[in-house]
């Protein structure tokens, strides 16, 4: 069965199309990345399908339940983790969690909120106040916030902005063992790392979904060529490629240059006078996620223009 079932999902705010036109569905116990550039409507078109906005078009099922008629049931089976962590600083992560229970009018809440403690491993902190935590503690209890009450879809915008490398690993962990139990998973970040770790990505580009599929599906489909120059001089070599016909992406990494394009004939024309230098070797590299995407930037209109 599928969780996320969505066709032709449309929303306006004052005249602008914000989300035009989206379709998407998510299989049950699925972890799939929404990404795009900020502004691009992911944050808009998971409110919609969390039954928080109404969509000005479209229609679709989710958990089940019809996105349009039922969206208050869809609410009870969702978890939602919004981009800014929603908790009250001035108590401690049990009463906050206690609220959180009370609000879903699980009984008992006392019991419901020492198993999340236990799964999250925060009993030790428990009596700690939540504005003193650091942004790894304060994403792990606002997961435990949106996954007490059991939801069979979980919504998560951006959980990751702002933790280090560790806890956005831990966070990861986290998330897969939830899938393995059957948990569906629609998480947007802008992380490649973590795009990498789903199991489809969509991405969506000032309101338009223009590709979806596994990471492989995806960086395959866009048919770039990708080159990795290296040896003296990388910045004039630059300079001198970024005009340069067929050359479409022309990005520093560490002691290389990655040259990308999806004219290869083009691109392999303009790479020829760089290759006979002197101490300059070029060879074909791998077409990266980031290398896709930035390829998506660049062929996008800004919807808000």
């Amino acid at each position: 069965m599928n969780a996320i079932e969505v066709a032709g999902l449309v929303k306006r705010f004052g005249g602008k199309t914000v989300v035009d036109n989206v379709s998407m569905t998510v299989a049950g116990g699925e972890i799939v990345g929404f990404l795009g550039p900020n502004g691009s409507g992911k944050t808009t078109t998971i409110r919609m399908m969390c039954g928080l906005l109404t969509p000005d078009a479209g229609q679709g099922r989710v958990l089940g339940y019809d996105l349009l008629r039922e969206a208050r049931k869809i609410k009870r089976e969702v978890g939602y983790m919004t981009q800014r962590f929603s908790f009250y600083e001035d108590l401690t992560i049990e009463e906050n969690l206690a609220f959180v229970a009370r609000l879903y009018e699980l009984a008992p809440a006392k019991a419901h909120v020492e198993r999340a403690l236990e799964e999250l491993g925060m009993t030790s902190r428990r009596r700690q106040m939540a504005g003193t935590l650091s942004g790894g503690w304060k994403q792990r209890m606002a997961l435990a916030a949106c996954i007490m009450h059991k939801p069979r879809l979980l919504l998560l915008d951006e959980p990751t902005a702002g933790v280090d490398p560790q806890a956005r690993r831990e966070f990861w962990d986290e998330i897969h063992r939830l899938a393995a139990d059957g948990l569906t998973v629609l998480v947007s970040t802008h992380y490649m790392d973590e795009a990498e770790r789903c199991h489809r990505i969509s991405y969506i580009s000032y309101g338009k979904l223009i590709a979806s599929g596994t990471v492989v599906e995806v960086v395959r489909d866009a048919k770039l060529a990708t080159y990795v120059v290296s040896g003296a001089d990388l910045a004039a070599i630059a300079a001198s490629l970024k005009a340069a016909p067929g050359v479409e992406q022309v990005a520093p990494f560490g002691a290389t240059l990655h040259v990308v394009g999806s004219d290869r004939a083009a691109l392999e024309r303009s790479l020829e006078p760089v290759a006979a230098r002197d101490g300059v070797r070029v060879q074909e590299g791998e077409t990266s996620l980031e290398d896709v995407f930035i390829q998506f930037m660049s062929r996008a209109e800004d919807n808000m223009r």
